[in-house]
């Protein structure tokens, strides 16, 4: 049986942390905790994998088309009216007006069918394409991140803030943009660069929870060269709510309509050598 966390015995979000659109957000993280169930009960043996893009290390299995159905379903209960926009659809709608899902139902898919345990499912709720509402739950870990815009970020009930500590006495993490190839190259001539300056190095495979690693004060910087909206939406509404950084790559606000690059840092950390030319 697996343990109660402080989460569930305060049963979500915190009579202190309660707030406008608490409700909304409350039944969100209830929805996303069920889809962690069918993460951690999947049966890999009878998940069928597919390539996608042609691409053979970006994969698709049957667990995250199931439970992006069980999201779409189970949000547009609560906001009918909401747009969708989910990693595993081939056309997605458009999130500059109105209020808008924006999901992962599995971050981490090769963790996934790997048996890695590093995977996240990851759903923000805009208003007129500026993220209002995040939740990030890590079921192996079963760890509960959400944020509301304004009100802080949270971990299973409990405040979370970035580190306040230097790069020089901190981790680095980071993402190889593995779907696009003609990155490789920057993107290891950058983390040489955070090596040299950093404790040391490290990868989960996830950058939703690679985010909420940052958010939490686990380590100081994150980058990665190319990332799509449904891999920061959610994450990056925490990282803000927890006091840090978050831009692209040179300055410059995220992109919730393409994919574009992502750094997150604590509050000490100057990440413009990140801009500097070989």
């Amino acid at each position: 049986m697996r343990r109660v966390s402080f989460f569930r015995q305060c049963g979500g979000v915190p009579e202190n942390c309660r707030m406008e659109g608490s409700t909304m957000l409350q039944q969100i993280i209830e929805i996303v905790r069920a889809c962690g169930e069918i993460v951690l009960n999947a049966d890999r043996t009878q998940a069928e994998t597919e390539i996608k893009d042609g691409q053979s290390n970006n994969l698709v299995t049957t667990y995250d088309r199931a439970v992006q159905q069980r999201l779409r379903t189970q949000l547009l209960q609560l906001a009918p009216q909401a747009h969708f926009v989910g990693e595993e659809e081939d056309v997605h709608e458009s999130i500059a007006r109105g209020d808008a899902f924006i999901v992962d139902p599995i971050d981490g898919t090769t963790n996934f069918i790997k048996d890695y345990q590093c995977s996240v499912i990851s759903v923000a709720m805009t208003r007129d394409g500026v993220q209002q509402l995040a939740v990030i739950y890590n079921p192996y870990l079963d760890e509960m991140y959400w944020a509301q815009r304004g009100s802080g970020a949270f971990c299973n009930g409990k405040r979370i803030h970035v580190s306040d500590r230097p790069l020089a006495q901190g981790l680095t993490i980071f993402g190889s943009a593995a779907y696009y190839d003609e990155l490789t190259d920057e993107s290891f001539r950058l983390l040489r660069m955070c090596f040299d300056r950093s404790m040391d190095i490290r990868r989960s495979g996830s950058a939703a929870f690679d985010l909420c690693t940052i958010a939490s004060g686990r380590a100081e910087l994150y980058f990665e060269l190319r990332l799509q909206p449904w891999d920061y939406a959610a994450g990056s509404l925490i990282v803000q709510e927890a006091g840090g950084q978050i831009s692209r790559i040179g300055g410059g606000a995220l992109d919730l309509t393409k994919a574009c690059s992502v750094v997150a840092a604590g509050s000490r950390v100057d990440t413009r050598f990140l801009c500097s030319k070989p």
